[in-house]
């Protein structure tokens, strides 16, 4: 048997769906989104709130809950009511207005906001201004992982706003790359991607909390509000006083709830002098020789987020000189590089890959990038280009850089085009550096010694081998200057595959890779890995991270 406060409970849920049913019923009578204020969006923006008094929204049953740039989107229970017609035309003068039909208990929910109103008056437009103080207080004070769970757990304010600048200022504390929050069953979890590895930063984000904050992040990244059933992609940018951070997001829907990732991109992280992306110094010469020529095709090759077009943007900014025109085409542009003109691929406007690079020829380029070649017809104009007079940089999808031959071809490149048009591919990926501060010498036993002397007596003759006769090994170990986590930033491990006469004249013949790859070593090509092994002897990185890279260095392990 029910007890009284059992019953209250039944009753009141109940009231509140019909309530909530009944919005929904006249939301589609109406041909307009209904949204309940309570249990999906955020605590309404104060300074939305703000252009109307508390009164008037009560009397027209309404309320500005989001403002951004001038779109004001006002929650209503009947925008057809005499009162609200006449505040809505009133808001109409001054704002793009958007109206959602809510309940009057959504609209009671909102309202109780106001009395935060004057703690909260930052204006929305895109743009998340962080105070430069606070930001400094959370660049101090956040060193690790555990200070920020910390600081999460502690948290009591109710504005969202705040715990998101928490968030976002702990992302720049600890160099995160990417901010992901995933919902759960019962709680809410933030991770944060740093030197390309995953970590969880916090794990108990009620889910109010959480769809909160994800509210708070659709609202600045212009997304919307309404729709939880469908992927959605945004950007916002937090502006400090020496740069703007951009801020892309993606949404995604998922079994308790959306999915964020938020991708930082700061220009300070991104490293575009040639000399500071680890080549060796045989394979610098190279990469100068090649991006000097005034036609032909360059590739970098690998999996998403192995600093393929961080290399590429670095060779434009050693190639740029006002004397020439260079033009890229990107999906997206991921930092803005002076005295470049960069252009954006919009699938809407029909402005893919292919159609911006046809566009971008007639335009008397010197220089062309394309930010990756994925069909047949991007492959073609790219090969044509290379062999018309202009230098062309591109990415493309393969595990090695040998590889990249044959899938030019199953693009449909044809070899007799393909050979003469190639310069260089460069496969790469990104290690994890080893802190410097408490890295750790491993011992060595006489039989690795030996091994290790051995690999390097083998590199080609290229490779400076007295740089590598003094080698040790170091393991990662964790202190206060890395957050603990034993590494601090990362650097590239790179292959490279110099197109010569004759791998031009095997190319034409339709090669396997294992001919390609014989033909390669001969001509002196160091593989991603011995990249990485080398990187290893010199204290750079640890051989576990070559391993997760490249594969398990076997002859290492088993001497």
């Amino acid at each position: 048997m029910l007890n009284s406060k059992d019953l209250d409970e039944r009753l009141k849920k109940a009231h509140l769906e019909a309530e909530e049913g009944d919005a929904k019923r006249r939301a589609a009578s109406l041909k307009i989104p209904y949204l309940n204020l309570i249990s999906v969006t955020v605590p309404t923006e104060i300074k939305a709130m703000t252009v109307i008094k508390p009164e008037e929204a009560r009397a027209a049953k309404l309320v500005p809950f989001q403002l951004l740039r001038n779109k004001l989107l006002v929650a209503a229970f009947d925008p057809n009511l005499p009162a609200s017609v006449a505040l809505l035309n009133e808001l109409k003068k001054k704002f793009d207005v958007q109206i959602v039909i809510s309940s009057m208990a959504s609209l009671e929910h909102a309202w109780g906001y106001y009395r935060y109103a004057p703690d909260e008056t930052k204006e929305i437009s895109g743009q998340v201004n962080i105070d430069e103080e606070r930001l400094n207080e959370l660049l101090e004070k956040i060193k690790t992982i555990e200070i920020l769970e910390k600081e999460l757990a502690n948290f009591s304010s109710p504005l969202v706003s705040q715990i998101l600048e928490i968030i976002l200022g702990g992302s720049m504390a600890l160099k995160a790359s990417d901010i992901h929050m995933e919902p759960g069953e019962d709680f809410g979890t933030l991770r944060y991607r740093i030197d390309g590895m995953l970590h969880t930063v916090y794990s108990k984000f009620t889910p109010h909390a959480y769809r909160s904050i994800v509210m708070r992040i659709k609202l600045l990244s212009n997304l919307k509000l309404n729709v939880m059933d469908e992927p959605q992609d945004g950007r916002f940018t937090i502006g400090l006083n020496n740069r703007d951070i951009e801020i892309r997001t993606s949404i995604i829907p998922s079994e308790f709830g959306e999915t964020v990732v938020m991708r930082l991109l700061d220009p300070l992280a991104l490293k575009v002098n040639l000399e500071d992306l680890g080549w060796r110094p045989d394979d610098l010469v190279i990469i100068k020789k090649e991006i000097a020529k005034p036609n032909g095709l360059i590739l970098t090759t690998g999996p998403t987020g192995s600093g393929k077009t961080t290399t590429l943007y670095a060779f434009l900014k050693r190639v740029y000189s006002p004397e020439i025109k260079i033009i890229t085409v990107e999906d997206p542009i991921e930092y803005h590089i002076a005295g470049i003109s960069q252009t954006q691929v919009n699938p809407d406007v029909n402005y893919t890959f292919a159609s911006g690079l046809r566009s971008i020829l007639r335009q008397d380029p010197n220089v062309i990038l394309i930010g990756e070649i994925r069909d047949k017809e991007t492959a073609e104009i790219s090969v044509n280009a290379a062999l018309t007079g202009h230098l062309v940089f591109s990415t493309l999808h393969t595990n090695d850089a040998i590889g990249a031959i044959p899938r030019f071809i199953d693009l449909g490149a044809k070899p007799n085009t393909l050979a003469p048009s190639l310069n260089l591919i460069i496969a790469q990926r990104l290690v994890r550096v080893l802190c410097p501060a408490c890295k750790k010498k491993k011992e060595l036993s006489g039989a690795t010694r030996e091994a290790i002397k051995q690999f390097i007596a083998g590199l080609p003759e290229r490779v400076d081998k007295k740089v590598y006769e003094n080698f040790e090994m170091y393991d990662h170990v964790g202190c206060a200057e890395c957050g603990g986590l034993g590494y601090r930033g990362r650097i590239s491990i790179f292959e490279l595959f110099a197109v010569d006469e004759e791998i031009r004249e095997s190319i034409y013949h339709t090669p396997s890779e294992t001919e390609l790859f014989t033909l390669a070593r001969r001509r002196g090509m160091v593989t991603m890995q011995e990249d990485g092994v080398l990187k290893v002897i010199q204290g750079v990185t640890s051989l576990e991270e070559v391993d997760r890279t490249t594969g398990i260095v076997d002859w290492l392990h088993n001497a």
